[in-house]
């Protein structure tokens, strides 16, 4: 798969991640205007953390073995998770602490809830795409 190629296919999930949740919460004109730009500012900020650490992960290993990992290295590893982690619970924080300004308390829990069914969702269909292609 081309970089162009992939680019469009994120592209793809984004449009069908917006509409998919729009309609699980039902928002309002009014607050699908306010509601979105703070998504998607904290759905940036967590994809930016979550790949710091994927990319310090990778690049600690040799060849994607977590075997030639050094002890230190490890422990540098679980450090960085560890504060990742703190700040992935930081910026939920304050997304709820944003978000519920906009919308109800209920529709935050239904966001999380749509997420992760959009996620499911998603990788059932990606399994099988790839089941699909090896026959």
């Amino acid at each position: 798969m081309s970089a162009q190629d992939k680019q469009g296919s994120k592209e793809k999930i984004k449009a069908l991640k917006i509409s998919y949740l729009t309609e699980q919460l039902n928002l309002s004109p009014s607050e699908a205007e306010k509601f979105w730009p703070i998504y998607n500012t904290y759905s940036k900020e967590q994809y930016s953390l979550r790949n710091i650490l994927r990319s310090e992960i990778k690049r600690a290993m040799i060849e994607g073995d977590i075997n030639s990992v050094s002890e230190k290295e490890a422990e540098k590893l679980i450090a960085l998770k560890l504060d990742t982690d703190q700040k992935i619970y930081e910026s939920q924080n304050d997304f709820i602490n944003n978000v519920k300004k906009v919308i109800s308390y209920k529709k935050i829990v239904k966001l999380q809830l749509a997420e992760m069914e959009f996620g499911r969702k998603l990788m059932s269909k990606y399994k099988h795409r790839k089941s699909d292609s090896k026959n």
